[in-house]
């Protein structure tokens, strides 16, 4: 979706400035957050696509007054009463109104480290043979989803080349509205920096993009 996380390529917000030592987290209630959230996905059922989407589904200007994990948090909110495990008066209030509902896992803390090394694997197998190769020259589609997508929005209607097949793998867009068995071909795609941002860009500069087929088409 076209929200304020979408900023690659945008201008007039400052340069990235990375905080020197910077810690993991910068208060307790972040390192909360984050375990919540770690801990409530399996638990809830809702995918990362889904997670994702609920952290960038809020207005831009919210969005970009948020902190890191104020955001998260947010996401997290919107998740339990989505999928019905919370209200929003228990939320305000810190009470249970009502009846609990039942998880669909519970995640122990000796299971954590476990969990996330094992990851969610993503690749799919898929009939037939990916539209491109190798070589081919590819547009990225000018695109405004509504819901979560992967294609950067500066790619958007520009040409690059597809340096690698990367095979079949689960199609964001679908997951995030709840379709868990979309899959398509991913590949990925060289820019060229002045085909992003014009003939000022440093010549040198290439901009390499991870993109399902259904982002591409093919170049004239």
């Amino acid at each position: 979706m076209n929200g304020g996380q979408d900023l690659g390529g945008m201008m007039g917000y400052g340069p990235v400035e990375p905080e020197a030592n910077e810690p993991v987290f910068h208060a307790e209630w972040e390192r909360r957050v984050l375990a919540m959230s770690v801990a409530m996905g399996p638990a809830g059922g809702w995918s990362v696509d889904q997670s994702r989407f609920s952290r960038e589904n809020r207005p831009a200007h919210e969005y970009l007054a948020m902190s890191y994990y104020e955001i998260w948090y947010a996401g997290l909110k919107q998740l339990l009463i989505d999928f019905e495990l919370a209200t929003q008066n228990e939320i305000e209030t810190g009470k249970v109104i009502a009846p609990a509902k039942k998880l669909k896992r519970i995640i122990k803390v000796n299971e954590v480290g476990q969990m996330l090394s094992d990851g969610s694997p993503a690749s799919r197998d898929l009939s037939g043979k990916p539209r491109f190769v190798n070589g081919d020259r590819v547009s990225a589609r000018n695109i405004h989803p509504v819901s979560h997508t992967r294609l950067p929005r500066y790619v958007r209607g520009r040409t690059g080349v597809i340096t690698q097949v990367l095979g079949a793998h689960k199609f964001p867009d679908a997951v995030a509205l709840g379709d868990n068995d979309a899959a398509q071909w991913l590949y990925t795609v060289r820019f060229d920096g002045r085909e992003l941002w014009g003939d000022e860009a440093d010549p040198t500069v290439t901009v390499s993009v991870d993109a399902w087929e259904s982002y591409l088409e093919q170049a004239d």
